[in-house]
């Protein structure tokens, strides 16, 4: 009984670590459990570094074209959520988006790649900002893998019809999850 436990116990690490290692995975060397200042927006009352994090992904599944990245808060109160960042036409060349790059006057994205506007009204990276006493929100940073290279969409387009193309073109997708509470001041 003890040798047939042992194998198995051996057999379900060794089916866990192979079946882990070829998921696609989305990390930050920026973001903990919770943003920070660097992330938060400047502006709306809020007087952050509104610098986006640096992201990265490793695994994406066979037939991949493109990447896209979206950060969105579905506890503002909008009745519709918030969209922060909406990055897309990101070559499969790329695995990595540097800490601020979500800063288009930088041109730290590769040529081609499109950040379109946010519920801020502008373009690239907008950070967190929510309501004063309105408790921690949730921002939610998703990389997805498309299944075409170019999205046809331009620098203007909104976030909502971004969302309907990206959900039209998705292989797979995956997030992380940080949060933030603004501080009465």
């Amino acid at each position: 009984m003890k040798k047939s436990f042992q194998i198995l116990t051996v057999l379900i690490a060794f089916s866990s670590s192979v079946y882990s290692q070829n998921t696609f995975t989305l990390s930050s060397k920026d973001l903990g459990g919770e943003a920070t200042i660097n992330e938060e927006f400047n502006g709306f009352g809020c007087t952050g570094n509104n610098q986006s994090p640096q992201l990265s992904w490793i695994n994406a599944p066979e037939g991949t074209k493109s990447f896209a990245v979206t950060m969105y808060d579905p506890d503002a109160p909008t009745g519709s959520g918030w969209w922060h960042w909406i990055v897309f036409d990101i070559p499969t060349s790329t695995n990595e988006l540097a800490s601020g790059a979500g800063n288009t006057e930088l041109n730290l994205t590769p040529k081609g790649v499109i950040q379109s506007i946010t519920d801020y009204g502008a373009k690239g990276f907008g950070g967190p900002c929510p309501p004063e006493g309105h408790g921690l929100h949730q921002y939610i940073i998703t990389v997805y893998a498309l299944k075409t290279e170019k999205l046809g969409l331009n620098e203007n387009t909104n976030p909502a019809v971004v969302g309907y193309y990206l959900w039209n073109n998705t292989l797979a997708k995956a997030s992380i999850i940080t949060y933030y509470q603004r501080s009465k001041k």
